[in-house]
């Protein structure tokens, strides 16, 4: 800061903004030979990581390795205000459990580092000392209280609040005497009337005259952190950035940062905003909602594939939307250029079918089986823990036999520890009683299944089974066949009749009928 007002002590009245003019931009990515493609995403660590951000962070990665380059995270931590603890960590987290690092970051390094902007103070210094010459930017000494008045007055007459440029042209003398009381101003940038036009990669030629409507806006503040306006253009600059894929929020904003370029000399990336992940009902998305959160679809048991899938399948950027894409293949799919300006409307509700597609691939996959294996006998330890009174069900040939068998009727792991597959684990508790109010032939049924199971050389499929059982009921006079899968299912499962198909299941993993129930 005392560079800075060195600055403002030398140099006379301001001049006109210098720079290199933002020339016509030819209709293209931007990404031809030659290009080294480089995108960041850039998140505040003001909260946890939530749909939006992922979304954004997503199409970055996704662009960045369809042309071979290289995806940034770069956190922008300035405003020390909003400082969520732990929050930094989380978005790297939750990008790495996405199955989407990224190749530079605060915790993974790179060559354009340091990735936080808390750490970068001194070329957001340099930045403004370079404006400051030019007169491209200037010192502002209103109080927070003039700036407060100034937007209730314009709320109260319905306009659109915005600085009146008051600090705008004062002189060399004025400056010092503001300094001498005022040592640590704010410095704003000089906004200028004729905004550069230019082509956003989705919403195509823009131009805003943002000097029209708003007044110049703080681009260093008065504890020497940068606002996000000039931040951004300094980081994307100095890292190399060679596309900015962001919120469509920012769409306005381009044409006061195209005018930060153009005053510092520097050429532009190109921009393509994104347009706005919505809610199924067209409203925003919001962090008070809570299941936004990727920690919490985590702790649910959804699949980072399912998340990718879906976010990507409510909205564009592909050639046809379906179910069940994988990473790569949305890499190999994407095309920038099929990005609409349309919201995208995410369904939730629809996540457990996309979850169940994703988690049938992974049980069909050998080496992925056996990692759900893992987490399966986890979670069943986890579950039940002391209740398991027989650990063979942990075995993992046994595990892996109820993945195969129920894969597509599950839409989460955490659906087979679930009160509704608790047999699956431990021995159900069910009364001779009850058993004798479906039939009176419980032992015979009960011997006869068993010796069923037992017979040597006998193949378990569902089709055998199914004749089997149908013979067996034949050969009970006076017992219906349906009575018969009845007390099975309530013998095996404690749980009340249903479909047939569930008992012919349960009896395929053979240990069932050894622990099923207590008649047994």
């Amino acid at each position: 800061m005392a560079a800075l007002l060195r600055i403002l002590l030398q140099r006379g009245r301001p001049s006109a903004a210098s720079g290199r003019p933002v020339g016509r931009r030819e209709a293209s990515l931007g990404t031809g030979p030659g290009v080294a493609v480089r995108v960041r995403f850039a998140p505040s660590p003001t909260g946890f990581l939530h749909l939006g951000g992922l979304r954004t962070a997503l199409y970055n990665y996704i662009f960045a390795k369809k042309y071979q380059g290289s995806f940034i995270l770069r956190l922008e931590d300035t405003d020390q205000t909003r400082f969520v603890p732990g929050a930094a960590e989380n978005i790297e987290d939750m990008l790495e459990w996405a199955g989407i690092p990224p190749d530079e970051s605060p915790r993974r390094g790179g060559p354009a580092g340091p990735y936080q902007q808390s750490q970068r103070l001194e070329l957001y210094a340099q930045a403004t000392e370079a404006l400051l010459k030019t007169g491209a930017a200037y010192p502002c000494f209103c109080s927070p209280q003039r700036l407060e008045l100034l937007k209730k007055e314009a709320l109260r007459n319905r306009q659109m609040p915005r600085y009146d440029n008051r600090c705008r042209n004062m002189s060399q003398e004025q400056v010092a005497q503001k300094l001498a009381k005022d040592p640590k101003p704010a410095i704003r940038f000089r906004l200028e009337q004729a905004a550069p036009a230019f082509e956003d990669l989705v919403y195509g030629w823009n131009r805003h005259d943002v000097a029209s409507v708003e007044g110049d806006p703080v681009i260093m503040k008065s504890d020497g952190f940068p606002t996000y306006h000039l931040a951004c253009v300094v980081d994307d600059h100095h890292m190399g950035i060679s596309h900015v894929l962001r919120g469509s929020e920012w769409l306005v904003s381009t044409a006061k940062h195209l005018l930060l370029y153009q005053a510092l000399g520097w050429q532009p990336p190109h921009f393509a905003h994104l347009p706005l992940l919505l809610n199924r009902d067209g409203s925003k998305l919001s962090k008070r909602q809570g299941d936004i959160f990727l920690e919490h679809f985590a702790a649910e048991g959804f699949l980072p594939d399912s998340l990718l899938d879906i976010i990507t399948n409510c909205g564009s950027g592909f050639a046809e939307n379906q179910m069940g894409r994988t990473l790569p293949e949305l890499i190999t799919q994407f095309n920038l250029t099929r990005v609409t300006s349309h919201s995208a409307l995410l369904d939730l509700e629809k996540l457990p079918e996309f979850n169940r597609l994703h988690l049938q691939r992974l049980v069909n996959n050998e080496s992925q089986r056996r990692q759900l294996v893992e987490k399966l006998q986890a979670l069943v330890e986890e579950a039940f823990g002391s209740q398991l009174q027989n650990r063979d069900v942990l075995n993992p040939i046994y595990v892996e036999r109820i993945l195969l068998l129920r894969q597509g009727h599950i839409c989460r792991l955490q659906d087979l520890v679930s009160p509704g597959y608790s047999y699956l684990w431990t021995r159900p508790a069910v009364g001779r009683a009850q058993l004798d109010a479906i039939s009176e032939k419980v032992d015979v049924i009960a011997k006869r299944v068993l010796g069923l199971l037992e017979r040597s050389g006998m193949s378990l499929t569902q089709d055998m089974l199914s004749g089997e059982l149908k013979k067996l009921s034949e050969g009970l006079e006076g017992t219906k066949h349906s009575n018969v899968m009845k007390l099975l299912r309530v013998a095996l499962s404690g749980q009340q009749p249903g479909q047939h198909g569930k008992i012919l299941s349960l009896l395929k993993v053979q240990k069932l009928a050894r622990f099923g129930g207590s008649y047994l």
